[in-house]
């Protein structure tokens, strides 16, 4: 019993006690206190200068006044024609000045419009009468929120007298309401809105004050805290993004940035922010399709994270579902230009490449145009040739997202990047190569040739403790594991992983 009434507890019930106080306070006032209310306020009550009348058709009075009457269903229930209780239909509310005799009155524009039929008697008879110092009013039905105006001259008194509407609703009651002045602007929340408004945000703050500072948990092992900043791989950047969301979930003291930019430029910003650091191992993680070249940046140190599939897709309307990696080269050596030779249709061959940064294009050199180059860039549009001479349209793009969605953009065209990310594209068909589908199953298949491994590098050995080693051993051995083989990646530091991923 003592562990239920612990000061956090009693706290926590007294405040949700008050919520739902407010909130049964909300309903009486709207219910009981404000029910079918119509409400009046005086907007305006001046003077009428004699050589100006506003209403021709009457004599000039010297001590004729204006006034402008607003009445409104200000409750929270419907005024309806039965609801009004006089006997005489056309005296439902009576408009009572004191001191003045009513010389005209007449009905603005009410809100809504179709509010003027129920103020006419006939085509040119008003339903609106007056006599010595009263206007009367007929029933009109009002819902909540629903308004007309009065424009009512008269002689005989000074402004500002006093003005009174009486009447009966069965159920409610006539009253003055406050009177904004039409100069200034009125409130967003009405004073009991405010109140509880007040009421409930300081409830629902303690109440999170409980949970965050009660309920916290210790972080988990192996959180760290700082910034660190993941570069390279634009293809690896998906999961990526998902580990960082997820290791800040767990460490929420931890901010890590994906901000991919290529293999190669990810691996040099590393090895120049190293460099520049002087010692000092600078907070940066670079993810590269496939190892560095061989004796480049002397201090970064590689990290084997996954085995990564790649594929060749093909924009959506070309029907060609296989080539072998003898067809590709082909492609890519300019014998083929168009897909008739291909069994497709009549349409000229587009490459969609990446650029001379990318590790995906290093990769699609190795292991699938045996080493050869691609051909020059020949265009900037993907489209058209720079010049007519050039033997294909080839363009370079910046990362996987531009080369997928450029395949899938135009008709006839050949790219390549990640699988996962070729998979979710609309627009794209990801062909099988020498009768190896890239499925999920890819990484795992030794036929399969369009797969590498993923390396990580850091600048040198991140130092115990920080969150470079945290991030870098969550990516390795920890959660990122599960987000790698989601997306169809086959982790290196599991049993199959540990054979495919060991150097040659």
């Amino acid at each position: 019993m003592g562990d239920y009434l612990s000061a956090d507890n009693i706290v926590a019930l007294v405040t949700a006690l008050i919520g739902v106080g407010v909130s049964v306070g909300v309903v009486w006032y709207e219910r009981l206190v404000r029910g079918k209310s119509i409400g009046y306020r005086v907007q305006m009550d001046i003077a009428v200068d004699g050589g100006n009348e506003l209403f021709s058709s009457l004599p000039r009075m010297p001590d004729a006044t204006l006034v402008l009457l607003r009445i409104e269903n200000d409750g929270a229930e419907d005024i309806r024609v039965a609801d009004y209780t006089g006997r005489d239909e056309q005296r439902a509310l009576t408009v009572q000045f004191t001191g003045r005799q009513v010389q005209s009155a007449a009905v603005t524009q009410p809100d809504p419009g179709d509010l003027i039929e129920h103020f006419r008697l006939s085509e040119n008879v008003t339903g609106v009468r007056h006599e010595d110092t009263r206007v009367f009013l007929p029933r009109v039905p009002l819902n909540p929120g629903e308004h007309y105006k009065l424009l009512i001259r008269l002689t005989g008194g000074p402004v500002n007298s006093g003005v009174e509407i009486t009447g009966g609703i069965a159920g409610g009651r006539v009253k003055p309401n406050r009177s904004v002045p039409m100069d200034d602007k009125p409130p967003l929340f009405s004073r009991p809105g405010r109140l509880i408004t007040v009421m409930l945000t300081v409830c629902v703050s303690v109440l999170a004050a409980i949970i965050i500072v009660g309920q916290r948990t210790p972080l988990p092992i192996g959180c760290a805290t700082g910034h660190l900043q993941v570069t390279g791989s634009t293809a690896f950047a998906p999961v990526m993004g998902e580990m960082a969301a997820a290791y800040e979930g767990d460490c929420p003291d931890s901010s890590v940035t994906v901000a991919a930019a290529g293999s190669e430029q990810g691996v040099r910003q590393l090895a120049e922010e190293g460099a520049a650091a002087k010692g000092a191992a600078p907070a940066v993680l670079a993810m590269s399709d496939g190892p560095k070249p061989a004796g480049s940046y002397p201090g970064l140190t590689e990290h084997r994270a996954a085995v990564i599939a790649f594929a060749v897709v093909v924009n959506d309307g070309v029907p060609v579902r296989d080539l072998t990696t003898d067809q590709i080269r082909g492609i890519y050596s300019g014998r083929y230009t168009n897909w008739r030779r291909l069994g497709g249709p009549d349409l000229d061959i587009l490459l969609v490449s990446r650029n001379a940064d990318s590790g995906t294009r290093d990769i699609f050199r190795r292991r699938i145009l045996g080493g050869r180059g691609e051909p020059a860039f020949t265009s900037r549009d993907c489209l058209h040739r720079n010049s007519p001479s050039d033997p294909v349209v080839r363009c370079e793009l910046d990362s996987t997202e531009e080369v997928l969605s450029t395949v899938a953009r135009l008709p006839g065209a050949i790219g390549y990047g990640e699988l996962a990310a070729a998979n979710g594209s609309h627009g794209v068909r990801t062909l099988s190569i020498g009768g190896h589908a890239p499925g999920q199953q890819a990484v795992s298949d030794p036929g399969y040739p369009f797969t590498e491994i993923e390396y990580a590098y850091t600048y040198g050995r991140p130092a115990s403790g920080s969150l470079a080693a945290g991030f870098l051993d969550y990516l390795l051995r920890g959660g990122g594991q599960e987000l790698m083989a989601g997306r169809g990646n086959l982790p290196c530091y599991t049993p199959e992983g540990l054979r495919r991923c060991q150097p040659l």
